[in-house]
């Protein structure tokens, strides 16, 4: 079941289309264990290089950036520069939220 799930969030990350966003909670919720948002970042954090994963397309539920530091200033710049506007750190999710289930 883990590595199911890790395969199902791996292909969730991967249809994020340039210009929007998903959440961690949303990206668990879609893979079918909604409790598990931290499993997402995780996965993300150790993932990320190897499966070439879009990972400044992923959120917080707030609809803010959560890494700090250079990583949330690389992500805001790659978001900015994906069409996505980013105000601060926060990012206006009923407007970037990829929503699959409407595509």
């Amino acid at each position: 079941m883990v590595q199911e799930f890790t395969e199902i969030v791996i292909d969730i990350i991967r249809s994020i289309p340039k210009g929007n966003v998903m959440t961690y909670g949303q990206i668990a919720s879609i893979a079918g264990s909604p409790r598990n948002a931290r499993q997402v970042s995780r996965i993300l954090h150790s993932m990320s290089t190897k499966h070439n994963l879009p990972w400044q397309r992923v959120i917080n539920s707030k609809g803010t950036i959560s890494l700090t530091g250079q990583s949330g200033h690389i992500q805001k710049e790659i978001l900015l520069n994906e069409g996505v506007k980013v105000i601060g750190k926060s990012i206006n999710l009923k407007e970037y939220l990829y929503k699959p289930w409407e595509n």
